[in-house]
């Protein structure tokens, strides 16, 4: 069910910067609390760790809030004029300097380390571009978000889970670029939501990168095990067959990528992107048993020329997204962290 617009910014947005704000006014006293706590905890300060983030989270979250109140009011007040070109310009700047300094923080704090292999995602430059994406483990949409805007200075358009909406910042931010929050679950509304997908992709230009997660969310064992399942009850046993052979990564939902592919531009090139570091921390408790993580993530790029996309057949382009997904899954197989 859909969150309601009246009740996000009149009920949820006020209470939560209540709550920041009185949470970072007795900072110093639950720090103090919090310092005591992790001397008699084992480990390698989590807690501290955990905290700095959390801290750090509200800060952003309050000064993006109030630069968020400032452009309405430097665009007059007015909902068109605050989605201008110029104004959607300012706005993927301060994303992009949100998405900066959570990954400093994060690198620094919790020991990442971000290393890509493959194709330069603007090998084509001056062509837009539609990213396909594998889904799992903590922050890999941010992860990859900030690798469009501050590393090739590409403007997301994204498909994202009406759920990330509950956070004000990116309630506002977001539904003020173009974006598209949908039910990962639309049922018998799928047609609408594929309406929604196909208007976002359609008149992408030079710098715009449309963002979708074919999967529709993150990867667990017991997703992929309930997805099968859907697949078998729906008769669709050659769909279910090929996704019991990709271990590590969900069967795509193909209906929002068709969508794009036909309503996107046909000099379009698309980037099929797959991480592997943090595949194993499926829970809470497996992120905080491996705090710090001192890991490395590895992102993997595939740039298709637009010319080698398949554009006019559904069929065709459901086959080379499976295809696709299988590639992906074998290639997560051989570079996978052991153990």
């Amino acid at each position: 069910m859909p969150i309601p617009r009246w009740f996000r910014r009149v009920v949820v947005a006020p209470a939560f910067a209540g709550i920041l704000f009185g949470l970072l006014l007795t900072m110093p006293l639950w720090l103090i609390v919090v310092g005591l706590v992790s001397i008699g905890l084992k480990g390698r300060r989590r807690l501290l760790r955990v905290v700095w983030l959390v801290a750090v989270y509200m800060v952003m979250e309050l000064v993006v809030l109030i630069e968020l109140f400032g452009l309405w009011l430097a665009a007059g007040c007015s909902a068109q004029r605050v989605r201008s070109p110029k104004f959607q310009l300012r706005h993927y700047q301060l994303v992009g300097w949100v998405l900066r300094i959570a990954s400093k923080q994060a690198g620094r704090v919790l020991k990442l380390h971000i290393r890509t292999d493959g194709p330069d995602p603007d090998a084509h430059p001056g062509r837009p571009l539609l990213v396909l994406c594998r889904h799992a483990g903590p922050g890999d949409s941010f992860l990859l978000t900030n690798a469009l805007i501050n590393k090739y200075a590409r403007e997301p358009r994204i498909v994202l889970k009406d759920t990330m909406q509950w956070d004000p910042a990116v309630d506002v931010l977001l539904n003020r670029l173009p974006s598209r929050f949908i039910s990962p679950n639309p049922g018998a509304s799928g047609d609408a939501v594929e309406a929604q997908i196909a208007a976002l992709a359609t008149g992408l230009d030079e710098n715009d990168a449309f963002v979708i997660f074919p999967e529709g969310g993150n990867f667990t064992p017991n997703r992929r095990t309930k997805i099968i399942a859907s697949l078998k009850k729906r008769g669709l046993h050659k769909a279910a067959q090929r996704a019991e052979e990709m271990i590590h990564v969900l069967a795509p939902r193909p209906g929002g990528v068709v969508a794009a592919l036909k309503a996107a531009p046909e000099e379009a090139d698309v980037l099929l992107v797959a991480h592997t570091g943090l595949d194993h921390m499926l829970t809470v408790a497996d992120v905080w048993r491996e705090l710090p993580m001192d890991k490395t993530i590895t992102m993997r790029f595939w740039l298709v020329p637009a010319a080698e996309v398949p554009r006019g057949d559904a069929e065709q382009q459901v086959e080379w997204l499976y295809r696709w997904w299988e590639r992906i899954d074998d290639w997560i197989e051989e570079h996978r962290p052991s153990g």
